[in-house]
């Protein structure tokens, strides 16, 4: 799991020379798009990388979904910042947070440009971890979450 690419696949390691420093690089491939990212194994840790969580770990986080609170700040620059970070954190209940709360300010307000690709970006990389936590179809599962992100408390505002 990438922090900021969501599940993937680490199809090898190869050593490769780069500024004349030889380094064994992770090659990171991503099932969907077919991204594929060579990651330094020395860096691995202090990028966030880490093994899949288990399929209960990942109805625990679906059943948890609904009851999470959603927070509506409105100064954009603000509420953009604390949303990347808690992407970076790679965190998963944190990108829930961060979808919801898009989701929910889209239904009401509608999205900026950044939002809406971080928006994107931040289900990719839920979906793409519980797809292969539960061994099931992205669109089934893409459904799921989108239904239970749609169910919640009402929003808090700051």
């Amino acid at each position: 799991m990438h922090p900021m690419h969501g599940a993937g696949m680490i199809e090898g390691i190869v050593r490769e020379k780069i500024a004349g420093v030889a380094q064994d690089y992770y090659v990171f491939k991503m099932p969907v798009g077919g991204l594929l990212l060579k990651i330094p194994v020395a860096n691995s840790e202090t990028i966030g990388i880490r093994t899949i969580m288990s399929q209960a770990d990942a109805e625990q986080l679906l059943a948890a979904i609904p009851g999470m609170e959603v927070e509506t700040n409105a100064n954009w620059n603000k509420r953009y910042r604390e949303n990347m970070a808690r992407m970076k954190s790679g965190d998963l209940y944190e990108v829930a947070r961060v979808i919801k709360a898009l989701m929910h300010r889209e239904k009401q307000r509608g999205l900026s440009n950044g939002e809406r690709k971080m928006l994107h970006n931040a289900r990719q990389i839920l979906i793409s971890e519980v797809v292969m936590a539960e061994n099931a179809d992205y669109a089934e599962l893409e459904k799921r979450v989108d239904a239970a992100m749609l169910r919640t408390p009402e929003a808090k505002s700051d």
